[in-house]
């Protein structure tokens, strides 16, 4: 008879053969076993409640801010600085990427984090590591004494059709997959990071993406989880119809705050997934940890939080969808939520997550729409009186940041009076162009169109 323990000898094996810690080994048994029997990671809408209403950082008082205030010499910023930045055609860490005033990601987080006065930590990959290290190294007067950054790990792929390892003699570097963010709280134990900032101290951190460049620190949030206690904050948003497919918060029967992912939502249930007036608020990645509850956890669990499992299901080289079916098994950083007795959320101003995922978000705020304050904060201009610009960029042209910066070779025109802007087609915009209004541009010839320099543009325009 064939044991769990003998289905996942191979990937003992494996990872051992990789110089992975034991307590990352533990993990991965734990979610290899819950699929191996029949678990599909699956969150049904029976098994949940919604909720409707969560405390409004715009009712935190002045005395919380002051509380946070007396409490960020035990708080650090930390940064998930994992990820290359692939969706936009870039070979090396997001976070090197410029986005404002000639400054990167990084370099405004470091601004932030010296305003804070609060140390910055990243968690890296092994691909984002050196080279965000050696950028860091420029910002020698960061605050604190920390190590810079921790790795997070990886994990095997699964074949689907016996649960072994995935094998591939093209490129074994693909058998191996990131096991999402909710390997914080492992990378942070077997790093040491966790044992080093309690020596140290460190009581709250704040944890973020390296691409939301709203993610600031909020002395009236940490305050509010310093008064009552929490041992986890999770920061959530109002859903609008394009958070639809975004993990949500709800409620267990029992009264535990959850964060269900679209992954783990039964195929029947996806309408109502999607429902923003039932579900009302999306996990913006923003949360706050007690890190002394933490280890207290994980302590009690033997390392293992037992996050819910996502199971993803991929081809062993994504880019071959012939390739051998596997499952990769991820946790998400938030569902932590649902393991901290005590855990809250809170509502925050749209101004706190503003992430950068495409090529539009990037000449969005590379243009006039946004300011960077002496606090380092990305934020709307003042001056701008509509709301946040859509806009639209043909994916053929624009999709990658050397394809839009080498049609907006003078960087970006004037979006501060924009409401809405649409180009399809291949165009190039010379200096100093300025977009006011509804403004739809087409190029529906084999040419590129170019937009003189110096063009006011309103409504349609073709080249």
């Amino acid at each position: 008879m064939t044991t769990p323990g003998d289905r996942f000898a191979p990937f003992a094996e494996r990872m051992r053969a990789e110089r992975l810690p034991e307590i990352v080994i533990r993990n991965f048994a734990h979610y290899h076993e819950q699929l191996a029997a029949g678990e599909t990671g699956l969150m049904p809408e029976s098994s949940i409640e919604p909720v409707t209403e969560v405390p409004h950082h715009e009712d935190l008082g002045e005395d919380l801010a002051d509380l946070g205030r007396e409490t960020l010499g035990r708080t650090i910023l930390l940064k998930l600085n994992g990820g290359l930045g692939t969706s936009m055609g870039l070979a090396r860490a997001k976070s090197l990427l410029t986005v404002k005033n000639g400054l990167t990601f990084l370099d405004i987080i470091a601004g932030q984090a010296r305003h804070a006065g609060v140390p910055l930590v990243l968690m890296n990959s092994f691909s984002t590591r050196d080279d965000s290290l050696a950028a860091l190294a420029a910002h020698d007067d960061l605050p604190g004494d920390l190590p810079r950054d921790f790795l997070q790990h990886k994990v095997p792929k699964i074949r689907c059709d016996d649960l072994q390892p995935a094998t591939c003699e093209r490129d074994p570097a693909l058998t191996w997959c990131p096991p999402g963010h909710g390997d914080l709280y492992t990378a942070l134990v077997t790093s040491g990071m966790l044992a080093t900032l309690l020596e140290r101290g460190y009581r709250h951190a704040f944890v973020s993406n390296a691409d939301n460049l709203g993610a600031v620190i909020e002395p009236a949030i940490l305050g509010h989880m310093v008064r009552h206690g929490m041992p986890f904050l999770m920061e959530v948003a109002p859903r609008t119809a394009a958070d639809r497919k975004g993990g949500h918060l709800a409620r267990r029967p029992d009264g535990q705050l959850v964060l269900r992912e679209l992954a783990q939502c039964p195929d029947e249930d996806e309408a109502a997934f999607q429902d923003i007036d039932r579900h009302r608020f999306f996990n913006t990645n923003n949360l706050w940890l007690d890190l002394s509850a933490l280890d207290r956890l994980l302590r009690a669990r033997d390392g293992v939080l037992g996050l819910p499992m996502i199971r993803n299901a991929k081809t062993v080289d994504p880019r071959d969808p012939e390739s051998t079916p596997v499952y990769q098994l991820e946790t998400a950083m938030g569902s932590a939520i649902g393991v901290f007795e005590g855990a809250g959320a809170i509502c925050i101003p749209p101004a706190r997550f503003a992430p950068i995922k495409k090529t539009n978000d990037l000449l969005d705020v590379r243009s006039d729409s946004y300011v960077l304050t002496e606090g380092f904060e990305v934020i709307p201009n003042p001056r701008r009186t509509l709301g946040r610009a859509f806009i639209d960029l043909d994916p053929t042209y624009y999709r990658f940041v050397d394809d839009l910066e080498a049609r907006f070779p003078a960087g970006p025109p004037s979006l501060i009076d924009c409401a809405r802007l649409e180009v399809r087609g291949d165009i190039r915009f010379g200096a100093g162009v300025v977009l006011k209004g509804e403004v739809t541009m087409r190029n529906d010839s084999d040419q590129q169109a170019v937009v003189s320099d110096g063009a006011e543009i309103t409504g349609a325009w073709s080249g």
